[in-house]
């Protein structure tokens, strides 16, 4: 046996020989050989095993030899990745460091969710299956828009509706706002988006209907959304604050629903202001509301006089509300609490003698026209307005006693606990037994809301662009679930995760399935151009909830749905339409909005690496904005434009935030611009295609005051036939038959607010081949009216009148090639000839203020070139209205100022009005512009010119003689007429 002594300090054998035995235990314990020689086989040994120890050699080989020596750098302390992870994942180990230490090494999962949405289907007080099954009837249908001006109550009475049919918690301290879904909306306590929601909803008599709401934005810069939502229904309920009464939105609303022919019906909301704020008598809050109910009414007259448009009580059109305590009641409902308390009481003769001029005298018993007394109040108050006060001021005043009393006499029952209440929580809970459900504006809904099946004929009218008289059509107007499937498409909603889009639309005839193959047609489709058609398949139906989604298999004509896996092709609006339609198609016409995007911001992202990222955002924001547009300037920088500053806010939120992930710049925001001519051409212009073969001759003048508003309304169109369309311009502007008849086109697009004329005598020019090259013509006039000569901005109030083509005969040289570019130069050429102008957008300001605020708005708007048209006292409040126009470019920035020199008390919001021509004369070179000073007076057209030119990329130059023909020029310089060439 070897000592300890027998070996040198690295573990070699120093000591005497061995003897056989101790050679094997040393072999064992062989301390000094290095692992690779231990792993090699002995000299003298065979590697194959003896007979018989062949299964005990594989034994023995996966045998872990643990006396065995390892080397340092062979050592393994911790375990290797492909130890703990396993062979199949890949692992990196990078020496230094790679990421910033601002980013973690591994990423959380990111959870993108910018809409507010239930985890599960919440409780609901009717069954989900059957609001499924009521689409089957469409009688029993209503389609409702919530509409009104902002903060008058719209989402709180959307709330007020969903506590009756959800089981939710009311929270005294915060508005539920359970139909504001987008975090924007909810940060800033306004509705951005609109939002379906469907209810179950039952009438006085307990009679059920599924009422499909949309309730839209209050702000006069999401109008857009507004106009969407309307093209849908078949009605709108419009709330209006009783103290504010008619506001600039509440006009924009009115007016739209009648152009619509779609029926108002009136919620008269936030009564308990009148008892809470403006302390008014019982006496004078009649007053106050019978003044507001007045002040919409004049104004429905003032658009349209029928006398079915009129709102009141006694119609059953007009209810009253106070959606933050979540109570409302017509006079019909009320009348019937009365009848419930006292029995034997005819409801209908009672409710009629609760509104107007009529008198109760209390000794008699009797209704009567007259004033027994000048103390006597109206039956309005004294039936309704006194004993609702009576309520509010026994719960105010804290006596629990009194309020004891009164609420037994009421039948009203509360725990003794909840007397001890705070004062909103208690008044919540007397007022919702006192009125209980709002049934009395079920009631006007289901009334005075045409159903879809009556609905129908009025919609297809109003929207479908082809024949009225086909089969299809019939089957649009009759709601009818057998016949082919046509959807309109009027919006869509991006998904939670704000990474694809539903189609929110109409079902207008047939029945929708899940599955189904459908046509999607865009907005350029008609049957001459199939061009903007996809085939698409219906991945998904839901029935909308906000913030949750009822799905469906099936859902038939005259519902709303919201449709998913069909927007992929869909911008803003489309007509759906199945497979099985054998007729020719034709779309629904694209909304008619209430106001334009005139405001302008150039954007770029920061890395420009990551400009598909936004360009990819852009196609996303254009889908979600019904009015925002983008566009691409000469110089590539990407424009957007939008209604207004909050609006551009809120679109840039969704870029940055939703659809792009990215940093962007923003510019300064701008304004769009138009042109337009002051005189008629002071020559005529001609000029010769390319080829010299054709040469065509126009004369630009300026239009007459109101037709561009006409045919942008869409008063007189293309689509009428040419004699109705000259019957209008005879009627209404005395133009001669000849002329009238003569209209080639409007443009820049259908709707345009400019006029081509074709004022070609027969004697002289070939109409024939003339009507050849008639969309060539047409085509150039629409280039140009796009891009006007001053600074591509588009025309306004021109009419180019054609008076002489000569043409080439042989086709091949009078291609559009060659006339299309003709077209828009002589366009240009007449235009700059006819003492060209530039216009701008104005803005109608409406502010509300206290008296002693009046002065510094005065003063606010006199610092940017706007002025004061009206200010008024409102009726039965301390506020003043000023009614006033400001510049839309002078207006950036307005409302911060304005709220600073008032210390907060005036409150604004503007809204796109009008064009106005600019001061001055944009072609005047002699006009020398200093930098960095602001321009005035004449020189402003001068100065905004030169800035969009230089912005878009173009030069300083305008001159006619850039569009003319050289022997033209020539010509002019010798006659003496060159100062017209610029």
């Amino acid at each position: 046996m070897a000592s300890f002594e027998d070996y040198d300090e690295f573990g070699n054998y120093i000591g005497a020989d061995l003897d056989s035995d101790d050679e094997d235990e040393i072999q064992q314990t062989d301390f000094g050989r290095s692992a690779e020689a231990q792993a090699a086989p002995l000299e003298g040994y065979d590697d194959e095993p003896m007979p018989g120890q062949e299964e005990n050699a594989l034994m023995e080989i996966d045998e872990p030899v643990h006396n065995a020596v390892i080397l340092h750098e062979d050592k393994q302390y911790y375990p290797s990745a492909g130890d703990v992870y396993g062979p199949d994942v890949e692992t990196l180990v990078q020496e230094e460091d790679a990421q910033p230490l601002s980013e973690p090494i591994i990423a959380p999962i990111k959870v993108r969710k910018w809409n507010v949405e239930e985890k599960d289907m919440p409780e609901t007080r009717f069954d989900k299956g059957f609001l499924l099954n009521m689409t089957n009837f469409p009688d029993m249908i209503r389609n409702v828009a919530v509409v009104g001006h902002l903060h008058h109550g719209k989402t709180a009475l959307m709330d007020m509706l969903i506590f009756e049919t959800h089981k939710l918690i009311w929270d005294a301290d915060q508005p539920t706002r359970y139909t504001d879904t987008h975090v924007l909306s909810r940060e800033r306590c306004i509705s951005i988006k609109s939002s379906p929601m469907s209810l179950i909803l039952s009438t006085t008599s307990g009679k059920s209907h599924l009422v499909h709401f949309i309730d839209t934005p209050g702000h006069v810069n999401f109008v857009d959304e507004v106009a969407s939502c309307m093209r849908l229904v078949d009605g709108i309920v419009l709330v209006v604050d009783v103290v504010e009464g008619l506001m600039v939105n509440t006009e924009a609303v009115i007016r739209h629903a009648i152009q619509e022919n779609i029926k108002i019906t009136l919620v008269v909301n936030k009564i308990d202001r009148l008892i809470l704020e403006l302390r008014l008598k019982p006496a004078d809050a009649y007053y106050k509301i019978k003044h507001t109910i007045e002040e919409i009414n004049t104004f429905i007259s003032g658009i349209d006089l029928d006398p079915e448009l009129r709102l009141s009580p006694e119609f059953g059109n007009v209810t009253f509300a106070s959606t933050d305590m979540n109570w409302c009641f017509s006079i019909r409902s009320f009348a019937q609490m009365y009848a419930d308390t006292y029995g034997s009481l005819d409801v209908e003769a009672f409710a009629d003698r609760l509104w107007g001029d009529i008198y109760f005298n209390e000794e008699t018993r009797k209704f009567t026209r007259k004033q027994a007394d000048p103390e006597q109040n109206r039956s309005f108050v004294h039936f309704i307005l006194e004993p609702l006060y009576k309520l509010y001021s026994n719960v105010l005043s804290e006596d629990t006693d009194t309020l004891k009393e009164t609420l037994n006499g009421l039948n009203i029952h509360l725990k003794p606990v909840m007397y001890k209440m705070d004062v909103r929580p208690l008044l919540k809970a007397v007022l919702d037994q006192f009125f209980g459900p709002a049934t009395g504006l079920v009631d006007m809904i289901v009334e005075k809301i045409p159903s879809p099946l009556e609905g129908a004929p009025n919609k297809i009218e109003g929207t479908y662009s082809g024949p009225q008289t086909s089969d299809l059509v019939a089957s649009m107007k009759s709601c009818n679930p057998e016949g082919p499937v046509m959807v309109q498409v009027g919006k869509l909603y991006h998904t939670t995760d704000a990474q694809s889009f539903r189609a929110f639309g109409r079902v207008l005839s047939g029945t929708l399935k899940k599955g189904m193959d459908i046509k999607v047609l865009g907005e350029g489709y008609s049957p001459e151009d199939e061009e903007d058609m996809m085939k698409s398949t219906v991945e998904d139906m839901w029935i909308s909830e906000s913030r949750y989604f009822i799905p469906a298999d099936e859902i038939p004509a005259g519902n709303l749905v919201l449709i998913g896996g069909v927007d992929a092709s869909i911008s803003k609006t489309a007509t759906l339409a199945s497979f099985d339609i054998e007729e020719d198609l034709h779309i629904f016409r694209p909304i008619k909005h209430m106001t334009q995007s005139v405001l302008k911001i150039a954007i770029e992202p920061i890395a420009p690496s990551e400009l598909p990222k936004m360009l990819s955002g852009l196609r996303s924001i254009n889908k979600s904005y019904p009015l925002v547009s983008t566009k691409v300037e000469e110089s590539g920088e990407h424009v957007l434009i939008g209604t207004g500053e909050l609006y551009l806010d809120c679109v840039m939120h969704d870029l940055r935030k939703l659809f792009a992930e990215i940093e962007i710049k923003v510019s300064d925001p701008v304004t769009k611009f138009c042109e337009t001519v002051l005189e008629t051409s002071a020559l005529k212009c001609y000029a010769d295609t390319p080829n010299k073969k054709n040469k065509v001759t126009m004369i630009a003048e300026p239009l007459e005051r109101g037709i561009a508003e006409d045919i942008e309304r869409g008063r007189v169109n293309m689509r009428m036939s040419a004699k109705e369309r000259g019957g209008f311009f005879q009627e209404k502007y005395q133009w001669d038959l000849l002329a009238s008849r003569s209209i080639w086109a409007f443009g820049p697009d259908d709707n345009g607010p400019n006029i081509l004329l074709d004022d070609t005598l027969p004697s002289q020019v070939d109409k024939k081949m003339l009507g050849t090259v008639k969309e060539h013509i047409k085509q150039g006039f629409q280039w140009g009216a796009r891009e006007g000569p001053l600074c591509d901005e588009p025309m306004r109030n021109v009419k180019f009148r054609m008076l002489d083509a000569s043409l080439a005969q042989e086709p091949i040289f009078r291609g559009g090639g060659q006339i299309v570019p003709t077209a828009r130069r002589v366009c240009y050429s007449s235009f700059l000839m006819a003492t060209p102008r530039l216009m701008e957008p104005i803005y109608y300001v409406e502010v509300q203020a206290p008296a002693d605020c009046i002065s510094a708005v005065y003063t606010v708007l006199a610092r940017r070139r706007g002025h004061v048209t009206q200010d008024i006292p409102k009726a039965g409040s301390p506020l003043y209205t000023v009614k006033a126009l400001i510049p839309v470019i002078d207006a950036n920035g307005f409302e911060t100022d304005l709220r600073t020199a008032t210390q907060g008390q005036a409150f604004c919001l503007q809204v796109f009005d009008h064009w106005s021509i600019v001061p001055g004369d944009p072609t005047d070179t002699s006009i020398k512009l200093r930098p960095l000073e602001p321009a005035s007076g004449q020189a402003l057209a001068r100065d905004l010119v030169l800035k969009t030119r230089r912005r878009k990329g173009l030069g300083d130059q305008i001159a006619v003689s850039k569009y003319l023909d050289d022997e033209f020029v020539l010509a002019l310089s010798a006659s003496g007429h060159a100062d017209l060439l610029g």
